[in-house]
């Protein structure tokens, strides 16, 4: 409960029931005598309305946002769907405009980013924030998300050096819960032979969020001596293999909030950072040409960001992937009627040279990793999936990924956007915060000049 945002979107209204609401809803959430609701009530409606009254005259740019009336959930951001790759393709369009310098960023959609200290060495950095509906589950939110990040930075042809934690906890949240999180991150941790070096431990809007909600992050930091294998590398002709996937955060998430405790365990490995470490060890690492997670979406949303960051196409190979998915996990996602192909499964995909691919298949079999053919680059740029039978069908994203919670399936039905006029008004303002960005770096500059 956002007791700030309360009070701004009631502010217009009658005071004496705006506090009378409030204190009510203090009393709740704090176990607070009448009085001391009644005050805080009245503190923090005064502050509010404190902030109404500045003179932002002089500070305008600084002090407002460029507003698009357009709601997180309903545009689908974060829910690995188009709008959300829509969103962060305007995030990617704001950092390229800025001038400097890197290997990799955002505008490749890959999850981790890299940068060139000199002729010969690289630096990789991934940060992954924790899965919404885990903060009840503390240990398996920090294994998670530790275990998403090192993921990305491995996936980039580097060997993972650091982790970072940032935890957020709201102003009700148990201490334990931050115990328990770092002890899961530590887990994956001693796993990986990767140290937890540094971090940030917060509330959640200090004072004004109420509850015990648990969020924030794990980035991890990884070095290399040769060029990223990024998406972008990826050359017609290439096969595309795959290891088994068991799930992580989504997968867990999925087992909990609909009654499937047995498949929990079946997510709790390090397989992934095994099978990539393996890799950037490949003695013709030349022939390897990108590496990507299956996470995205699934299948579904990391082929399609794959043909849109190389303009090239893909066919896959249906009941390949299926076999690559862990029995347990593909029997629940059959039993709910989740499409396997709309969800993160966290294989590892791995884009080789058609004259390499049996002997990194090899290696990875030999090491206990299944791993199988699942399909081949071409120039269609699309997505195809072709089944047993030689049937072929286009593999488009979906607006959100694959509904996984009975809540998801609800907001599915709930939802009702028009994705044309809101992307129009994501674009202009995308426009508005460049523009922003550039005139406060001009005004800034011109006082060292």
């Amino acid at each position: 409960m956002d007791i700030e945002e309360f009070v701004r979107s009631n502010i217009n209204k009658d005071k004496d029931e705006t506090i009378e609401k409030l204190t009510e809803i203090l009393k709740y959430y704090k176990n607070i005598p009448d009085d001391k609701a009644l005050k805080l009530a009245n503190v923090v409606y005064d502050e509010i309305k404190t902030t109404q009254n500045i003179d932002t005259t002089q500070i305008e740019d600084l002090m407002q946002y460029p507003h698009t009336n357009i709601k997180m959930g309903e545009f689908g951001v974060g829910s690995r769907g188009v709008g959300d790759f829509y969103v962060h393709s305007k995030i990617a369009e704001i950092i390229e405009n800025t001038k400097t310098d890197s290997i990799v960023d955002p505008t490749q959609q890959d999850d981790g980013g890299v940068i060139k200290v000199d002729d010969t060495y690289y630096i990789t950095t991934a940060i992954d924030g924790i899965h919404s509906r885990l903060g009840d589950y503390p240990f398996l939110a920090g294994f998670h998300t530790a275990r998403a990040t090192l993921r990305d930075v491995c996936v980039m042809g580097a060997n993972p050096v650091g982790l970072i934690s940032d935890i957020h906890l709201a102003d009700d949240g148990d201490i334990g819960k931050i115990l328990d999180f770092t002890a899961g991150i530590c887990a994956v941790s001693e796993l990986t032979d990767v140290p937890l070096i540094s971090g940030s431990t917060l509330r959640i809007g200090g004072d004004m969020v109420l509850g015990d909600r648990l969020t924030g992050a794990v980035g991890a930091v990884g070095s290399s001596d040769k060029m990223p294998t990024a998406r972008n590398q990826s050359q017609k002709g290439d096969i595309i293999l795959m290891t088994q996937g068991s799930g992580g955060g989504t997968i867990t998430t999925t087992s909990i909030y609909n009654n499937y405790p047995d498949v929990i365990e079946c997510t709790m490995n390090v397989d992934f950072i095994k099978a990539a470490k393996l890799l950037n060890e490949y003695p013709n690492s030349s022939a390897i040409h990108a590496m990507t997670d299956i996470t995205n979406g699934g299948i579904n949303g990391d082929a399609n960001e794959i043909n849109k960051t190389t303009k090239l196409g893909i066919e896959l190979y249906r009941e390949n992937i299926l076999n690559l998915i862990e029995p347990k996990v593909l029997s629940m996602l059959d039993d709910l009627k989740i499409d396997p192909f709309g969800v993160s499964i966290d294989s590892l995909m791995i884009i080789v040279d058609k004259d390499e691919y049996m002997n990194v298949m090899n290696l990875l079999n030999d090491n206990n990793i299944k791993t199988d053919v699942i399909g081949k680059i071409t120039d269609t740029q699309k997505t195809y999936i072709k089944d047993a039978d030689g049937s072929m069908e286009v593999l488009k994203p979906k607006f959100r990924e694959a509904a996984y919670t009975p809540i998801k399936k609800i907001i599915d039905e709930l939802t009702d956007n028009d994705f044309d006029e809101s992307s129009r008004i994501i674009d202009e303002k995308t426009r508005d915060a460049i523009a922003k960005k550039d005139k406060i770096v001009a005004s800034i500059k011109a006082r060292y000049e």
